[in-house]
């Protein structure tokens, strides 16, 4: 579990193809502090640390990880959202974060308005119904409050610290970024169509 509040961004040390899906390298300043087999929100993506050093981690993502996220996308160099997972004593300050993405929408606008950037998101259709305006979102691991929703797309506000901060900060139109919607929308599906 996690909040969508990021802690740091890594840099992408290699992402190496395996029979069974890949293997990531990540770059971060708590890497040795990790214990094998703990969870780490890399772009939002709930992963498992396999291998570590002092300055590195290594996870393996499967086929169907590579194929519902932008991971696969990903370069060295590539800068990308950590998030350790949420201990139970610590302050929620986002919101309750899976790490299981729904699927990924594709950056349609960064426009800064004033100090600000409008961050307009693709969403496709069959998710249309997980959000509401001024509920939560998460991209790329970021817990966000959706703004306005159009047709076949929604909207957030980027502060500057979020933008300093994360790997929002280029905006880079046409990029894919991964989506996790809010739990509760999908319980609350599934609890009213078993009706």
């Amino acid at each position: 579990m996690f909040t969508g509040i990021i802690e740091t961004c890594g840099t992408v040390r290699e992402l190496t193809s395996v029979a069974t899906g890949a293997k990531l390298v990540v770059e971060a300043p708590f890497a040795g502090a990790l214990e094998i087999g703990e969870s780490v929100a890399v772009n939002g993506v709930c992963l498992t640390v396999t291998e570590r050093d002092e300055a590195t981690m290594s996870f393996d993502l499967l086929a169907e990880t590579l194929a519902v996220t932008n991971l696969g996308d990903l370069t060295p160099g590539s800068r990308v959202n950590l998030e350790r997972a949420l201990a139970a004593n610590a302050r929620l300050s986002g919101h309750f974060v899976q790490g299981h993405i729904d699927t990924t929408g594709t950056v349609l606008a960064w426009d800064p308005v004033g100090q600000d950037h409008r961050l307009e998101i693709s969403l496709p259709p069959p998710f249309e119904r997980y959000l509401i305006r001024k509920g939560s979102i998460c991209i790329d691991g970021i817990s966000l409050t959706v703004a306005n929703l159009g047709v076949g797309s929604f909207t957030v506000w980027i502060i500057p610290h979020t933008a300093s901060v994360t790997n929002l900060g280029t905006g880079q139109a046409g990029r894919r970024v991964n989506l996790e919607f809010d739990m509760l929308a999908k319980y609350v599906e599934r609890l009213l169509g078993s009706r």
